[in-house]
C-alpha cells in the first residue's frame, strides 16, 4: 500500500547561475544547528572543489540534508550554468519539489526558463524564491509578474501557479513571506518547504526499486550511485539486480555493500533506509546513472529520461611541441586517456571517443565552459596536452541536409554598445529576437545564434562593453546550417626559430601586432607569439640579439620601450586559437603554436588546403 514518509521532505534548489543557490543552501545549514557555534566557516560551504570556489559557480550537484522540528529535509543544490544542465536534469528525479531560486533585480533568465521547464516536465510543484531583496535596485513585484509570465509560459498547471513566494537576502540570512514586514531568519522558508513541498510516496511493503540519478566517485570505494528509495527498503548486504530502462536486456545481479545517508554535509553509513530516503550506494562496479537497483524477485526498470546530447568537441592529443614533458607529469596517450575515460564516472553530459590515431581523443561535451573546466582540473592534477579549436557536432536529416546546434542568447548591455553588440552577432549569423529597455540604462537583447558564432566571441564581447556586458545563453535545437562565419580577421605572429625571446626581437616585432610573450620566455619555431595587425600570419625572429659593438652595447636594451603583452586566461586561449593550431596546456604554462610547426611543410599543407577549395 502507497504511504507518505511524513518524517523526510526532498528538494532541489534550481535558478539561473549567480542567484544564488549555494549561498541559500548556506544559509538553511547555519541555522538548522548542522555547525558548532563556534566552528569557523566560509562562504558557500556546498561549493567543495577549487574551481568552483575560484568561478563562484557550481560545477557538481551536491546533496546535504537538515533536521527542522523533526522532519528531515534532503537539500540539493544544482548548477545554475547551461553547460552543466545534464547534472540538472538526472538530480530532479530524486526530489518531490523545486525551490526556484530568482533574482530580485535580474529575474527569469536563459537558465531558470531551462531549469524550470524541465521540473515542470516531471510535474514537480514549486516555491519560488525572490533572492537579493536586499540590493539596492531590486524590484520584487515586478519579478513575481515576470515569474508568472514565465510559468504562463511554459504551460504550468494550477497547482504550478498557485506556487507560494518566499522573499530572501540568502547572504543576510533571512525570508519573509510579506516584503512589508523584514525578516529575522530562514524559518519563513523552512515552514514553506513543510508545507509546500510533498512527503515522499511509495510502497514499504514491495520489494525494493531505487533509481540511481547520481554518479559520485571515491579513489577507496570506486563508484558511488546516489538515488531515492521509490519502494520497499534497502539494506547492507542486500542481494540486489541491476537494470536499466534504456538498456533492458542488460540484468546483473551484485551485493550491497555500503548503505550511506546525508547529514549536513557529511554521508553517514547506515545498516537500511527506508522508502522516500536519499541514499548512497558502494561497492558495485559499473554503476552508471538511470540504472534502477531492484530486489531479484520484481527486476521492473525505473524510467529514466536520456540526458541532452552534446553540442560542442575538441580534440585532447599528447604535446609534441618542442619543450613536451618538461612540465607535467602525467604526459603519455596512456595517461591522458585513462584520466579522460575516469571522467566519465561522474560527468554524464561528457563523451569520449578514440581516433584514427592512438595519440588523440575526441571529447564532446555541452559548451565551451563545460570543456574548460574539464581541460583547467586536468592541468591542476599534473597532466600535459594539447587540444584543437572547439567545433559544433553537426546532424543530418532524412535528406542529408545539414543541421547545427543553435542557441538563445540573452544579453544585457549599456544602451551605447548595443549597435556594436548588434553588428558583431549579425555578422555571426545572430538573428535579433528581442529588444528591451530594461532599468539602470541598460537593453536587453535576445539573439537566436549558431553555437559556432559564440565560439571566441565572449573576448570581444567584453572588449567592446568595456566589461559591462552580461551575456547568457542557452540551447535551443538543431536548425539548418547558417552559412559560413569568419572568425578571427587578424593572423598570427609566428617564432622563427627556437629560443629565449629577448627584450630587442620582441621590440621589433611588436610593430607587427600585439605580443602573448615576455623577454625570457622560452619559445619555438611555429610557436605563436603574438597577434597580426594584417589578415596573414607573419613569422618572426623574437630571440634576435643586437650585434655588438665598441658603442652599442646589449645594456642599452634596457631602454627598449615594451608593450605589455597580453595574457590569457585558459577560456581566452581556447576562444582565440584557430582550426590550424593548438594550445598546449601544461601545469605552469599555455603556449598556442601551428599544428604544423615545420614553415615549409605548413606552407605546402596550405597550398594544397587552397587547391582543394578551388576544387570543391
Amino acid at each position: 500500500m502507497i504511504t507518505e514518509r511524513t518524517d523526510v521532505r526532498n528538494v532541489a534548489i534550481i535558478a539561473h547561475v549567480d542567484h544564488g543557490k549555494t549561498t541559500l543552501v548556506d544559509g538553511l545549514l547555519r541555522q538548522s544547528g548542522v555547525f558548532r557555534e563556534n566552528q569557523e566557516m566560509v562562504d558557500r560551504v556546498m561549493d567543495s572543489n577549487d574551481l568552483e570556489r575560484e568561478r563562484g559557480i557550481t560545477i557538481l550537484s551536491k546533496n546535504t540534508a537538515v533536521n527542522y522540528n523533526g522532519v528531515k529535509i534532503n537539500i540539493i543544490d544544482t548548477p545554475g550554468h547551461a553547460d552543466f544542465g545534464g547534472e540538472v536534469e538526472r538530480v530532479l528525479k530524486m526530489v518531490d519539489g523545486v525551490i526556484l531560486v530568482v533574482d530580485a533585480f535580474e529575474g527569469p533568465m536563459p537558465q531558470t526558463r531551462f531549469v524550470t521547464k524541465k521540473a515542470m516536465e516531471l510535474g514537480l510543484p514549486f516555491i519560488v524564491c525572490i533572492n537579493k531583496i536586499d540590493r539596492p535596485e531590486a524590484r520584487p513585484t515586478q519579478v513575481i509578474d515576470e515569474v508568472l509570465e514565465l510559468l504562463l509560459d511554459l504551460g504550468a498547471d494550477d497547482l504550478q501557479l498557485d506556487c507560494p513566494f518566499v522573499f530572501a537576502s540568502a547572504k543576510q540570512g533571512v525570508a519573509t513571506l510579506d516584503l512589508g514586514s523584514p525578516g529575522v531568519s530562514m524559518k519563513p522558508l523552512f515552514e514553506t518547504i513543510i508545507k509546500s513541498i510533498p512527503a515522499p510516496k511509495g510502497d514499504p511493503d514491495e520489494p525494493t526499486q531505487m533509481l540511481v540519478s547520481t554518479i559520485d566517485y571515491n579513489e577507496y570505494v570506486g563508484r558511488i550511485g546516489v538515488g531515492k528509495v521509490e519502494n520497499g527498503s534497502i539494506h547492507v548486504n542486500q542481494d540486489v539486480v541491476i537494470v536499466n530502462h534504456h538498456d533492458p536486456d542488460n540484468v546483473r545481479k551484485v551485493k550491497v555493500s555500503k548503505l550511506y545517508e546525508f547529514e549536513g554535509l557529511k554521508k553517514v553509513e547506515v545498516r537500511e533506509a527506508a522508502c522516500g530516503s536519499i541514499v548512497a550506494v558502494s561497492g558495485i562496479e559499473e554503476l552508471s546513472i538511470g540504472d534502477t537497483i531492484c530486489a531479484p524477485e520484481k527486476v521492473e526498470a525505473i524510467p529514466f529520461q536520456k540526458i541532452s546530447e552534446p553540442t560542442i568537441a575538441m580534440t585532447f592529443c599528447v604535446n609534441d611541441s618542442p619543450l613536451a614533458g618538461r612540465d607535467g607529469k602525467w604526459v603519455t596517450s596512456r595517461h591522458i586517456r585513462d584520466r579522460l575515460y575516469r571522467e566519465l564516472n561522474t560527468d554524464v553530459s561528457l563523451r569520449v571517443e578514440d581516433t584514427d590515431t592512438t595519440e588523440a581523443f575526441r571529447v564532446s561535451g555541452r559548451g565551451e565552459l563545460h570543456l574548460s573546466v574539464l581541460i583547467e582540473t586536468m592541468r591542476r592534477e599534473g597532466y600535459e596536452f594539447a587540444v584543437s579549436k572547439a567545433e559544433v557536432i553537426y546532424h543530418y536529416d532524412d535528406n542529408g541536409k545539414r543541421l547545427e546546434p543553435i542557441e538563445d542568447c540573452l544579453i544585457d548591455v549599456p544602451d551605447e554598445f548595443s549597435g556594436n553588440v548588434i553588428q558583431k552577432l549579425g555578422e555571426r549569423k545572430g538573428e535579433l529576437i528581442g529588444m528591451t529597455s530594461i532599468t539602470g540604462g541598460y537593453t536587453r537583447l535576445e539573439f537566436h545564434i549558431p553555437s559556432r558564432g559564440l565560439i571566441g566571441y565572449r573576448g570581444d564581447f567584453m572588449t567592446d562593453t568595456k566589461g559591462n556586458g552580461i551575456m547568457n545563453t542557452i540551447f535551443l535545437g538543431y536548425e539548418p546550417y547558417k552559412g559560413d562565419i569568419t572568425y578571427r580577421k587578424q593572423g598570427s605572429l609566428i617564432a622563427f626559430e627556437a629560443g629565449t625571446a629577448v627584450a630587442y626581437g620582441i621590440f621589433n616585432a611588436q610593430e607587427r601586432g600585439a605580443m602573448f610573450i615576455r623577454p625570457g620566455d622560452e619559445v619555438y619555431s611555429g610557436m605563436i607569439v603574438g597577434i597580426s595587425g594584417k589578415s596573414e600570419d607573419i613569422e618572426v625572429n623574437v630571440c634576435k640579439t643586437k650585434h655588438l659593438t665598441n658603442t652599442r652595447t646589449s645594456s642599452s636594451d634596457e631602454a627598449l620601450r615594451l608593450v605589455p603583452p597580453r595574457i590569457f586566461s585558459l577560456e581566452q586561449a581556447i576562444e582565440f586559437i584557430d582550426a590550424d593550431e593548438l594550445l598546449e596546456v601544461t601545469p605552469h604554462h599555455l603556449r598556442i603554436r601551428k599544428k604544423i610547426l615545420d614553415p615549409r611543410l605548413r606552407k605546402r599543407a596550405m597550398i594544397s588546403a587552397a587547391a582543394k577549395n578551388a576544387n570543391a
